[in-house]
C-alpha cells in the first residue's frame, strides 16, 4: 500500500528534532532506520502528518567504553552493534541479541533507539537489555532523563517514553567479572522476530550461582524478568537438573500472547525450553 500525504524534514541536531516534535505533537512521527515506521505507515496504521528523519544524525551514532559502562548512541545501527569490539569484550549479550535480529539488510539499517521506542512485544534487544540491566537515556520538553529497562518496557508497543521525547543513549553496564551470558530465540521463519526469546546471565562461585538473570521477549505483550526462574537458581550448584527444573518455570502467571503461528501453550513450552537453553549456556561461559 500507499502511505497517506505526509510532510518530511530531515532534522540538522537533536535540539532540531525535539523542537520539531514539540512544534507538531501528535500530528508527528521520527523516522531513524525507517523499519518500523514505514511499514505502519503503508498499511495506514501510523498516518503521521509530519515526519522528523533522525537518520543522518552523527551526534547520535557512537558505542563508547567508558568504563563500568558501555554508551551506545540512538542512531547505532544493528550492524554497528553486532560488530562493535568494545561490546564483543565487555557487554557481549547485548551484540548476541544485535546479531539476531532480521537480516543483512535490516541489520544495516535499524537503529537501536527505533526499535527501542517501537517496544515489539516480539524485538530482541528489550530481553538483552533487561538481563544486563541497561539503562535509556531520553530528551524532551522537560530536559534529560534516564530510565531503567525495568521501568522502560509497558505493554504491547508501549514505553514510558513521552510523545516529546527522543531516546538519545543506551547504557550498558559492563558484565560482571566471570559471568556467562546468552540470548537464544526461536525465530518466526518469515519476519526472523523472536516467537520466544531468552536472555539469561549467571555468575557462579565454586559451581553455586550467585547472580542470576533470566528476561524473555515474544512471550507477552512486552518483554519482562522472569522472577520466578531466577529465584529457582539463585544459590543453587548450575547443573542440568536443577536449570531444568528452574526452566519448567518459566512464564508461569504471565499474560500469554497467542497468534496463528503459536498458541499460548505452545509459547509456554517454548519459554520452558529457551530458559533451559540460554542458562546452560550462559553457565558454560561463566567461569568459577
Amino acid at each position: 500500500m500507499i502511505p497517506a500525504k505526509f510532510d518530511y524534514v530531515r532534522a540538522s541536531s537533536v535540539d532540531e528534532a525535539l523542537n520539531l516534535l514539540r512544534e507538531f505533537g501528535d500530528d508527528a512521527k521520527v523516522l531513524a532506520g525507517g523499519h518500523s515506521l514505514l511499514p505502519s505507515m503503508k498499511l495506514r496504521l501510523s498516518t503521521p502528518a509530519k515526519v522528523i528523519d533522525i537518520g543522518k544524525l552523527d551526534e547520535l551514532k557512537y558505542i563508547k567504553d567508558e568504563g563500568d559502562v558501555i554508551a551506545i548512541g540512538a542512531g547505532s545501527t544493528h550492524r554497528d552493534i553486532a560488530t562493535s569490539s568494545e561490546l564483543s569484550s565487555k557487554a557481549p549479550l547485548l551484540q548476541e541479541a544485535a546479531a539476531a535480529i532480521g537480516d543483512v539488510q535490516v541489520r544495516n539499517m535499524g537503529t537501536i533507539g527505533g526499535s527501542l521506542a517501537h517496544a515489539d512485544p516480539a524485538a530482541d534487544y528489550p530481553a538483552a537489555l533487561l538481563a544486563a540491566e541497561a539503562e535509556i537515556v531520553v530528551k524532551g520538553s522537560g530536559g534529560q532523563r534516564t530510565i531503567s529497562a525495568l521501568d522502560f518496557f509497558l505493554g504491547l508497543y508501549l514505553t514510558a517514553l513521552q510523545p516529546d521525547e527522543l531516546i538519545l543513549e543506551v547504557r550498558v553496564p559492563v558484565q560482571p567479572d566471570g559471568a556467562g551470558s546468552a540470548y537464544l530465540k526461536f525465530p518466526h521463519p518469515a519476519s526472523r522476530f523472536a516467537v520466544v526469546g531468552c536472555a539469561a546471565m549467571v555468575h557462579k562461585s565454586g559451581g553455586v550461582c550467585d547472580l542470576v538473570r533470566v528476561a524473555f521477549t515474544g512471550v507477552a505483550d512486552h518483554a519482562f524478568r522472569d522472577s520466578n526462574v531466577e529465584s529457582a537458581l539463585n544459590g543453587k550448584a548450575l547443573d542440568e537438573s536443577t536449570v531444568s527444573a528452574a526452566a519448567d518455570l518459566a512464564a508461569q502467571g504471565v499474560d500469554l500472547m497467542g497468534d496463528a503461528f503459536a498458541s499460548e501453550d505452545y509459547r509456554q513450552h517454548l519459554a520452558k525450553v529457551y530458559a533451559k537453553r540460554a542458562i546452560l549456556e550462559a553457565a558454560e561461559r561463566a567461569s568459577g
